[in-house]
């Protein structure tokens, strides 16, 4: 299964610690005076809970432990941000063609503007081209590795990430990779990208709250289509609601009118709310077949994706009044308008994804040598907090997070209906 948002720009990113014996808080004092104004806006990232814990003992997961350096490493060479103590890879497609290379430089831009906001951290930030191929991302993990890197943010790519984990583990050195295929994830390797299962878990959470507990789904039959009906069908078995059908068409606008056809139905038989996730493109065409088979939006909730978080799908009139998930957008609004006045142009969406992985690798790196960033320390149940809002990583390599519910509102645009949570409850949220 490839990167269903392609890596660029896509709206489309459980287990407790056992044993602890300390942990502290980073906030937001260790920031330099600039990013103490940002954090004031509301534009800072990793300003809560920040829990960071030692191990009572090495007997966890190996992998991430800090302690890979046997040897004197390499001096770093070639694009470096920062000058601390603490190396960082940082692995990006530069030289890539297309929009997967246009993209490494923006990526990059927010990486610095993470240094930037942490200058009194002690990290350095080694910059490598992985060519967007797994060839060239094996030989920058393997040179990061020789460089002295205790911890590898990227690669964009799925493929890419792949190639990076197999180094990455036997030198006992964690990724923090961007890519959205969750077959990549795994011990060691976490993924700090928009997952859709974390919208899909929010959305069917509230709509059953509010009552719409029974739904069909109507998803496009490719990968993205199968990981969003897993968490249909997982969410709505937690939250006691009936998905009484389950439609999937084709990337053709003329397949779409028979599954269109046969959700229509099961509105007509009694369905409250349709989970219709896609990007606006399939929505453009999906919507007014619904309605022309009696689907009524004002009637019927509508429940959507972080895909329909964009200017284009909230213009889409089907749509009005329909609810999904995504991050409170204040944070990406001070993000990029501090990103903006400090680059010039426009940000891509997924800009904040090295930005919250650079300012937490910056803020981890004030723990002791060897335990900055084990195991235990990037999978504390307690979190962090970002642009995007809290997240935190799995012991499978993904990540949940606390997100938004938002309603489309009449002639385009978005509005919070109810809040990012501002902390995890146990295991789940």
């Amino acid at each position: 299964m490839g990167d269903w948002s392609s890596g660029v720009g896509g709206a489309v990113w459980q287990r407790a610690l056992s044993r602890m014996t300390a942990s502290f808080v980073i906030d937001f004092k260790t920031r330099t005076s600039r990013g103490l104004n940002a954090f004031r806006r509301g534009a800072g990232a990793i300003f809560l809970g920040l829990a960071l814990a030692a191990c009572t003992t090495g007997s966890l997961n190996p992998i991430g432990t800090g302690t890979s350096q046997t040897a004197t490493p390499a001096a770093p060479s070639g694009d470096l941000i920062g000058a601390g103590g603490v190396k960082v890879a940082l692995l990006l497609p530069a030289s890539a063609g297309g929009n997967i290379g246009s993209i490494a430089g923006p990526l990059r831009n927010a990486a610095q503007l993470a240094v930037q906001d942490f200058q009194t951290a002690n990290i350095q930030l080694i910059v490598k081209d992985t060519q967007g191929t797994p060839a060239g991302a094996t030989a920058a993990a393997e040179a990061a590795v020789t460089e002295g890197a205790e911890l590898i943010v990227g690669p964009l790519l799925g493929s890419s990430v792949s190639a990076v984990a197999p180094v990455a583990r036997a030198a006992n050195v964690p990724v923090i990779a961007f890519s959205t295929d969750t077959t990549v994830a795994g011990p060691g390797v976490y993924l700090l990208s928009f997952l859709p299962q974390n919208d899909i878990r929010r959305i069917v959470s509230y709509a059953s709250s509010q009552g719409r507990t029974t739904m069909a789904a109507l998803l496009p039959d490719n990968g993205y289509g199968v990981v969003v009906g897993n968490a249909v069908s997982e969410a709505a078995a937690a939250r006691g609601v009936n998905v009484t059908s389950v439609e999937r068409y084709p990337a053709n606008a003329a397949g779409m009118a028979t599954p269109a056809q046969g959700t229509a139905a099961t509105v007509r038989a009694g369905a409250t709310a349709v989970v219709l996730p896609d990007g606006a493109g399939a929505l453009g065409t999906l919507g007014p077949l619904l309605q022309r088979n009696g689907v009524d939006p004002l009637q019927t909730k509508i429940l959507g994706s972080g895909q329909w978080d964009n200017p284009t799908s909230q213009r889409i009139p089907f749509l009005a009044g329909g609810w999904y998930a995504a991050p409170n957008p204040a944070g990406w609004t001070n993000f990029r308008s501090r990103y903006s006045s400090t680059f010039g142009g426009q940000p891509p969406r997924i800009a904040t994804i090295p930005y919250d992985a650079v300012s937490l690798a910056a803020a981890l790196s004030r723990g002791r040598p060897g335990q900055r960033y084990t195991t235990s320390v990037l999978t504390n149940p307690s979190g962090f907090a970002g642009v995007d809002g809290i997240f935190r990583f799995t012991r499978d390599g993904l990540n949940q997070r606390g997100l938004a519910v938002l309603e489309v509102t009449p002639g385009g645009g978005a509005r919070v209906i109810d809040p990012a949570p501002t902390r995890f409850a146990g295991a789940g949220f």
